[in-house]
């Protein structure tokens, strides 16, 4: 049997989680989730038919930070070092939906066999790359935040930042960054070199800012793992995922008015949603428990 290893990052919207897991309920699949450390009363998931396993090895995840990197890492860790032989590992978020029963996602990743989807992104950004990955950021576990505390370490940040950039930058002057979709789906091949980086990427990475966009496509920039992408000239249909993404790089929850689309869609997940109307989801689970 040919199986597949679905690694979700969670953190919130355990009810969603849930239908997630339940979507992913299938006797060809295992589910490994990472719940962010920060997460002390975890939900309780089961599965009737799919292997589930919730990493006891934890970390706090803050966004846009090296943290993200660092629990994708062990995600893909405990998957591959498992014992068992997966032909695919699926990134996912809490967040997400798959678009397709299982079946359907079985027989395209089979007819697809040894393609690696990491979906690229098209525009050129030197400016932004040299702002969020060649400048040392203060303070990198509070991105977000509010209060007055927060405002004063942002203020300080940016000034930071500016008088970095006034140079060139500081740091990772020599790499060749290149940007993408964080949540992809990936042979062992491309799994197992990945983790073989692990070590200096987490270095790479420490103290920038939305590193998890860059990692994987910088990393298998000009090696073979580029002849074997799915679709080199697309984000999305390079990950075959669709994320509702807005003008101006604002990621929002899908609504009623996304329903034809993502109905339409040839993508195999979405996200990102949310439970505040629950009448959607059920429409869109409808989507993955397909019969016929």
């Amino acid at each position: 049997m040919i199986r597949h290893a679905y690694l979700i990052l969670a953190h919130n919207e355990p009810n969603l989680l849930k239908l997630l897991v339940e979507a992913l309920d299938d006797s060809r699949n295992d589910i490994y989730i990472h719940f962010d450390g920060r997460v002390k009363d975890l939900p309780l998931l089961s599965t009737l038919k799919a292997g589930l396993v919730i990493l006891k090895d934890r970390v706090k995840v803050y966004w846009a930070d090296v943290s993200m990197i660092e629990a994708e890492y062990l995600l893909f860790k405990e998957a591959y070092t498992s014992g068992k032989k997966y032909a695919y590992f699926h990134l996912l978020s809490g967040v997400d939906l798959p678009l397709k029963t299982q079946d359907y996602i079985h027989q395209f990743f089979a007819e697809h066999n040894g393609k690696e989807f990491v979906g690229l992104h098209q525009a050129s950004i030197p400016r932004l790359i040299n702002q969020r990955l060649r400048c040392y950021h203060l303070f990198p576990h509070t991105f977000r935040g509010r209060g007055l505390l927060f405002s004063l370490k942002k203020t300080l940040r940016t000034l930071f930042v500016w008088l970095q950039t006034l140079r060139g930058g500081w740091i990772n002057r020599d790499i060749d960054f290149h940007k993408g979709g964080q949540w992809v789906s990936i042979t062992p091949s491309l799994v197992s070199y990945l983790l073989s980086k692990e070590e200096e990427t987490l270095a790479r990475y420490k103290g920038t800012f939305a590193a998890d966009e860059f990692f994987i496509p910088t990393l298998i920039w000009g090696t073979p793992f580029m002849e074997k992408l799915y679709d080199p000239s697309s984000e999305s249909y390079g990950a075959m995922r669709a994320i509702a993404w807005r003008e101006g790089g604002v990621l929002i929850d899908y609504s009623w008015d996304d329903l034809r689309f993502l109905q339409e869609s040839e993508f195999l997940f979405a996200r990102k949603f949310n439970t505040r109307d629950m009448n959607f989801i059920q429409e869109i689970l409808k989507l993955s428990h397909a019969h016929g």
